[in-house]
């Protein structure tokens, strides 16, 4: 195993665990959760199965859709996301419930932020790694990789808009009221949306390629 395989592995190991730890500090900010989970709690308004059942539905059918489209997305990264994504972020909230257990609302927002910049690098880093992407991630860069005219970035903030729209709409369906929804659809939420496609591009490009590329050759 040669050492850019190793940094590879390493890269696509931690990538997707510190994901996971920043989707539980956005969990604990309460000020709205990344557009794919604004998704799911639409989802899981309006189907009445058990939520852990229903996440690995929805992941599935995007498992397929990836499979049908570039295998070549699908790889280590896609099955730690899988099966233990989840957990990380259970524990992560845990962890920062312990840390902060009533926090502020500048507290919060200070959660909330380093959550952001934490998730988009820690994004780029597994992207970067070619050892397989989230389900959910697949979607855009197959999209970006396949049409090549609109770049990522862009692919990106149109696929997370959907999912907060739609979203939305499943939570007015099940009879969500304003506050129960400004629950998971917060500025945590709009931000991504508008600028995780872009950092991720920006951390890819300045950080995680160049990590990659020093003292070793392209994937």
């Amino acid at each position: 195993m040669n050492q850019n395989f190793r940094k590879r592995i390493l890269m696509s190991v931690l990538g997707v665990l510190i994901c996971g730890v920043s989707v539980g500090m956005f969990k604990h900010a309460a000020l709205g959760v990344d557009p794919f989970q604004t998704l799911m709690s639409g989802l899981d308004a309006v189907i009445p199965i058990h939520f852990g059942t229903l996440y690995v539905i929805v992941n599935l059918i995007l498992l397929l859709f990836a499979l049908g489209f570039d295998r070549k997305k699908i790889g280590l990264a896609t099955l730690i996301n899988l099966f233990l994504l989840g957990y990380v972020a259970e524990f992560s909230q845990a962890g920062m419930a312990r840390v902060f257990p009533e926090p502020t609302l500048a507290v919060r927002f200070g959660i909330l932020a380093v959550a952001i910049v934490i998730m988009c690098l820690a994004s780029a880093f597994y992207f970067t790694a070619n050892l397989g992407v989230s389900t959910y991630d697949a979607v855009a860069l197959i999209w970006a990789e396949r049409q090549k005219r609109i770049p990522f970035s862009v692919c990106r903030v149109i696929t997370d808009l959907i999912c907060v729209v739609c979203g939305v709409l499943l939570c007015r369906a099940a009879g969500f009221s304003f506050v129960q929804i400004t629950g998971e659809v917060g500025i945590g939420t709009i931000i991504t949306a508008f600028f995780m496609g872009p950092l991720i591009d920006l951390f890819n490009r300045k950080i995680a390629r160049p990590f990659l590329e020093k003292g070793g050759t392209e994937p």
